[in-house]
């Protein structure tokens, strides 16, 4: 598999992941995906994907408990 920013050689390892959502900061310290040897762009399969955005999802569901919009 080929990078699409690069054309480096991707290979199965894992990356951190990083998102800010209403004033909280949710650090995943090592996500299977796959990274390129040469640039470091990484890409997540749709497993990894989904997972990430049911963990993102129950985060802000959490967060509207603790400080509600007005």
């Amino acid at each position: 598999m080929k990078c699409i920013h690069c054309q480096g050689e991707m290979k199965r390892s894992h990356t951190p992941f990083h998102a800010d959502r209403r004033g909280c900061h949710v650090t995943i310290d090592a996500v299977p995906a796959w990274v390129c040897g040469q640039c470091g762009e990484a890409y997540f399969e749709e497993k990894e994907v989904d997972a990430i955005q049911k963990l993102m999802g129950a985060v802000e569901q959490e967060l509207k408990t603790l400080a509600p919009t007005a």
